[in-house]
Protein backbone atom coordinates (compact mmCIF):
# COMPACT_ATOMS: atom_id res chain seq x y z
CA UNK A 1 0.00 0.00 0.00
CA UNK A 2 1.31 3.60 -1.00
CA UNK A 3 1.91 6.03 2.04
CA UNK A 4 0.02 9.18 1.90
CA UNK A 5 1.59 12.07 1.20
CA UNK A 6 1.16 15.78 1.61
CA UNK A 7 2.53 18.63 -0.60
CA UNK A 8 3.93 21.24 1.06
CA UNK A 9 3.21 24.57 -1.73
CA UNK A 10 1.20 24.94 -4.55
CA UNK A 11 3.58 26.39 -7.44
CA UNK A 12 5.18 24.91 -9.81
CA UNK A 13 7.73 23.21 -8.04
CA UNK A 14 4.55 21.56 -6.00
CA UNK A 15 3.10 20.63 -9.63
CA UNK A 16 6.49 18.80 -10.33
CA UNK A 17 6.39 16.85 -6.97
CA UNK A 18 2.78 15.63 -7.93
CA UNK A 19 3.54 14.68 -10.73
CA UNK A 20 6.75 12.45 -9.81
CA UNK A 21 5.48 11.09 -6.73
CA UNK A 22 2.29 10.05 -8.16
CA UNK A 23 3.50 8.47 -10.80
CA UNK A 24 7.17 6.84 -9.91
CA UNK A 25 7.10 6.61 -6.10
CA UNK A 26 5.79 4.51 -3.02
CA UNK A 27 3.53 7.71 -1.98
CA UNK A 28 0.20 8.69 -2.85
CA UNK A 29 0.15 12.46 -3.01
CA UNK A 30 -3.74 13.23 -1.10
CA UNK A 31 -3.48 17.14 -0.63
CA UNK A 32 -1.31 20.61 -1.25
CA UNK A 33 -0.53 22.87 2.38
CA UNK A 34 0.16 26.33 2.44
CA UNK A 35 -0.13 29.22 4.69
CA UNK A 36 -4.05 30.78 4.82
CA UNK A 37 -3.01 33.78 2.54
CA UNK A 38 -1.53 31.79 0.09
CA UNK A 39 -4.65 29.67 -0.90
CA UNK A 40 -5.58 30.79 -4.21
CA UNK A 41 -7.87 27.93 -5.61
CA UNK A 42 -9.77 24.96 -3.86
CA UNK A 43 -7.84 22.59 -5.70
CA UNK A 44 -4.49 21.95 -7.21
CA UNK A 45 -3.60 19.07 -9.42
CA UNK A 46 -7.24 18.14 -8.71
CA UNK A 47 -6.13 17.60 -5.22
CA UNK A 48 -7.45 19.97 -2.38
CA UNK A 49 -5.19 22.63 -0.91
CA UNK A 50 -5.54 23.18 3.16
CA UNK A 51 -4.28 26.01 5.20
CA UNK A 52 -1.04 24.52 6.62
CA UNK A 53 -1.95 26.34 10.00
CA UNK A 54 -4.88 23.21 10.09
CA UNK A 55 -2.55 20.23 8.34
CA UNK A 56 -1.77 18.73 11.30
CA UNK A 57 -5.93 18.29 12.18
CA UNK A 58 -6.56 17.29 8.72
CA UNK A 59 -3.54 15.34 7.71
CA UNK A 60 -2.22 13.77 10.86
CA UNK A 61 1.70 13.10 10.69
CA UNK A 62 1.14 9.95 12.38
CA UNK A 63 -0.63 8.63 9.63
CA UNK A 64 0.76 11.16 6.96
CA UNK A 65 4.33 11.78 5.70
CA UNK A 66 5.33 15.06 4.21
CA UNK A 67 6.98 16.58 1.48
CA UNK A 68 8.17 20.22 0.96
CA UNK A 69 8.01 20.94 -2.73
CA UNK A 70 10.20 24.84 -2.77
CA UNK A 71 12.23 25.74 -4.96
CA UNK A 72 15.88 28.00 -4.77
CA UNK A 73 14.31 31.35 -3.71
CA UNK A 74 16.26 33.35 -1.43
CA UNK A 75 19.31 30.75 -1.96
CA UNK A 76 17.40 28.15 -0.50
CA UNK A 77 16.19 30.13 2.32
CA UNK A 78 12.19 30.01 2.16
CA UNK A 79 12.65 25.50 1.63
CA UNK A 80 15.04 25.42 4.54
CA UNK A 81 12.27 27.31 7.05
CA UNK A 82 9.45 25.02 5.43
CA UNK A 83 11.59 21.88 6.08
CA UNK A 84 12.84 23.33 9.50
CA UNK A 85 8.52 23.85 10.18
CA UNK A 86 7.37 20.79 9.02
CA UNK A 87 10.28 18.60 11.13
CA UNK A 88 8.81 20.24 13.94
CA UNK A 89 4.88 19.35 13.11
CA UNK A 90 6.13 15.97 13.06
CA UNK A 91 5.86 14.41 9.80
CA UNK A 92 8.27 12.45 8.28
CA UNK A 93 10.00 13.50 5.56
CA UNK A 94 9.78 12.20 1.64
CA UNK A 95 12.53 11.98 -0.70
CA UNK A 96 12.09 10.97 -4.22
CA UNK A 97 14.93 9.41 -6.40
CA UNK A 98 13.51 8.85 -9.92
CA UNK A 99 13.74 5.01 -11.13
CA UNK A 100 15.48 6.62 -14.05
CA UNK A 101 18.31 7.31 -11.51
CA UNK A 102 21.56 5.83 -11.22
CA UNK A 103 21.95 5.75 -7.83
CA UNK A 104 25.22 3.32 -6.19
CA UNK A 105 24.59 1.11 -3.35
CA UNK A 106 26.11 2.33 -1.06
CA UNK A 107 25.16 6.49 -1.70
CA UNK A 108 23.85 7.76 1.43
CA UNK A 109 20.36 10.12 0.88
CA UNK A 110 18.80 12.67 3.27
CA UNK A 111 15.21 13.52 3.77
CA UNK A 112 13.10 15.94 1.79
CA UNK A 113 15.36 15.28 -1.20
CA UNK A 114 13.94 15.58 -5.11
CA UNK A 115 16.58 13.92 -7.27
CA UNK A 116 15.28 13.62 -10.75
CA UNK A 117 15.90 11.68 -13.87
CA UNK A 118 19.53 10.66 -15.25
CA UNK A 119 21.44 11.94 -12.40
CA UNK A 120 24.67 9.26 -11.57
CA UNK A 121 25.35 9.24 -7.97
CA UNK A 122 28.35 7.09 -7.72
CA UNK A 123 29.47 5.08 -5.11
CA UNK A 124 30.15 6.73 -1.77
CA UNK A 125 28.44 9.77 -2.21
CA UNK A 126 26.20 11.26 0.53
CA UNK A 127 23.92 13.67 -0.14
CA UNK A 128 22.12 15.85 2.85
CA UNK A 129 18.76 16.60 3.72
CA UNK A 130 16.43 19.02 1.54
CA UNK A 131 18.77 18.52 -1.29
CA UNK A 132 17.49 19.33 -5.28
CA UNK A 133 19.11 17.61 -8.06
CA UNK A 134 17.60 18.77 -10.88
CA UNK A 135 17.74 16.03 -13.84
CA UNK A 136 20.71 14.94 -15.66
CA UNK A 137 23.46 15.70 -13.31
CA UNK A 138 26.79 14.09 -12.64
CA UNK A 139 27.66 13.76 -8.65
CA UNK A 140 31.21 11.73 -8.59
CA UNK A 141 32.74 9.03 -5.61
CA UNK A 142 33.10 10.05 -2.28
CA UNK A 143 31.51 13.68 -2.90
CA UNK A 144 29.45 15.31 -0.08
CA UNK A 145 26.32 17.56 -0.52
CA UNK A 146 25.51 20.01 2.08
CA UNK A 147 21.99 20.50 3.51
CA UNK A 148 19.55 22.39 1.78
CA UNK A 149 21.59 23.00 -1.63
CA UNK A 150 20.00 23.33 -5.14
CA UNK A 151 22.19 21.72 -8.09
CA UNK A 152 20.20 22.36 -11.60
CA UNK A 153 21.23 20.33 -14.74
CA UNK A 154 23.44 18.64 -16.40
CA UNK A 155 26.03 20.29 -13.90
CA UNK A 156 29.38 17.79 -13.11
CA UNK A 157 30.25 17.33 -9.28
CA UNK A 158 34.24 15.65 -10.18
CA UNK A 159 35.15 13.07 -7.07
CA UNK A 160 35.81 14.10 -3.60
CA UNK A 161 34.34 17.26 -3.58
CA UNK A 162 31.94 18.99 -0.75
CA UNK A 163 29.32 21.15 -1.91
CA UNK A 164 28.38 23.52 1.07
CA UNK A 165 24.83 24.12 2.89
CA UNK A 166 21.93 26.44 0.77
CA UNK A 167 24.37 26.98 -2.04
CA UNK A 168 23.32 26.72 -5.75
CA UNK A 169 24.80 26.13 -8.66
CA UNK A 170 23.34 26.73 -11.94
CA UNK A 171 23.17 24.54 -15.44
CA UNK A 172 26.15 23.17 -17.03
CA UNK A 173 28.56 24.02 -14.42
CA UNK A 174 31.20 22.23 -13.57
CA UNK A 175 33.46 21.52 -10.07
CA UNK A 176 37.04 20.42 -10.74
CA UNK A 177 38.01 17.05 -8.63
CA UNK A 178 38.66 17.44 -4.82
CA UNK A 179 37.25 21.51 -4.43
CA UNK A 180 35.12 22.22 -1.61
CA UNK A 181 32.44 24.64 -2.41
CA UNK A 182 31.54 27.25 0.58
CA UNK A 183 28.80 27.67 2.17
CA UNK A 184 26.41 30.28 0.70
CA UNK A 185 27.41 29.90 -2.82
CA UNK A 186 26.05 31.26 -6.08
CA UNK A 187 27.59 29.42 -9.30
CA UNK A 188 26.16 30.83 -12.22
CA UNK A 189 25.42 28.55 -15.21
CA UNK A 190 28.34 26.87 -17.31
CA UNK A 191 31.04 28.25 -14.55
CA UNK A 192 34.04 26.13 -13.98
CA UNK A 193 35.22 26.13 -10.31
CA UNK A 194 38.54 24.77 -10.63
CA UNK A 195 40.16 25.72 -6.70
CA UNK A 196 37.77 25.77 -3.35
CA UNK A 197 35.46 28.65 -2.83
CA UNK A 198 34.96 31.07 -0.04
CA UNK A 199 31.79 30.89 1.95
CA UNK A 200 29.08 33.55 0.54
CA UNK A 201 29.86 33.99 -2.57
CA UNK A 202 28.73 34.20 -6.31
CA UNK A 203 30.87 32.83 -9.13
CA UNK A 204 30.74 32.82 -12.43
CA UNK A 205 33.04 32.62 -15.80
CA UNK A 206 35.39 30.11 -16.61
CA UNK A 207 38.05 29.95 -14.84
CA UNK A 208 35.32 31.22 -11.81
CA UNK A 209 35.74 34.90 -10.65
CA UNK A 210 34.33 35.57 -7.78
CA UNK A 211 31.38 38.52 -7.76
CA UNK A 212 31.96 41.34 -5.73
CA UNK A 213 28.45 41.36 -4.13
CA UNK A 214 28.23 38.74 -1.15
CA UNK A 215 25.44 35.92 -2.44
CA UNK A 216 23.09 36.42 0.93
CA UNK A 217 22.73 40.20 -0.56
CA UNK A 218 22.26 39.48 -3.92
CA UNK A 219 19.73 37.13 -3.25
CA UNK A 220 18.02 38.93 -1.00
CA UNK A 221 18.21 36.45 1.84
CA UNK A 222 15.76 37.48 5.31
CA UNK A 223 16.36 36.27 8.53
Amino acid sequence: MRSPLVIIGNSEIAAMAFEYFHHDSAYRPVAFAVDAPFITAELFCGLPVVPLERVTELYPPDTHAAFVAVGDRQLNRIRMRMFDRANALGYRLATYVSSRAFVWRNVSIGRNCFILEHNVLQPFVTVGDDVTLWSGNHIGHRSVIGDHAFIASHVVVSGFCTVGPRSFIGVNATLADGVALGADNFVAMATVIAASTEDDGIYRGNPAERHRVPATRFCKVGG
